[in-house]
């Protein structure tokens, strides 16, 4: 037996559409410059991973690319940001489209300059790149899981 939906239901489903979107406008134009944050995390991967002196030019790649990518992102979520009070469902939607392909496009150009960098580290450098990594992913996801994402 098949339930047709209310016109109540569908209300509340369009209105908890509107709350998410605005609150994604919201949280996006509420975060910090990722040109603000990114010197911070290169400052400290650099200390993480115990470049070395042979390894400089290498990591001098990967840091201009995290900083290109920054500044990618950053236009990208202001841009975005500028426009939130009149977006249409579409426009947030384009806009929204717009800045997850950046952001791919943004890994495709990170993950050859890096590995590059792990190609030329010690087997000890690679494993704490990898706990790195693999502990940044986690932070990443349990803050995409927690109440208001």
């Amino acid at each position: 037996m098949q339930r047709m939906a209310s016109p109540f239901t569908s209300s509340i489903v369009l209105a908890m559409a509107v709350v998410v979107l605005l609150v994604t406008s919201t949280l996006t134009s509420a975060r910090p410059s990722r040109l603000d944050t990114v010197e911070e995390r290169i400052r400290d991967l650099h200390a993480q991973l115990q470049i070395t002196p042979a390894q400089e030019d290498l990591w001098l790649n990967v840091a201009q690319v995290m900083r290109d990518n920054a500044r990618t992102m950053d236009a990208r979520t202001q841009a975005r940001a500028a426009k939130a009070q009149t977006m249409t469902a579409i426009e947030e939607l384009e806009t929204y489209t717009d800045i997850v392909e950046a952001h791919a496009e943004g890994l495709k150009k990170f993950t050859p300059a890096f590995e590059a960098l792990y190609n030329s580290m010690s087997d000890a450098q690679k494993q704490q790149a990898d706990a790195v990594f693999r502990n940044h992913s986690h932070m990443r996801a349990a803050r995409h899981e927690a109440p208001g994402h």
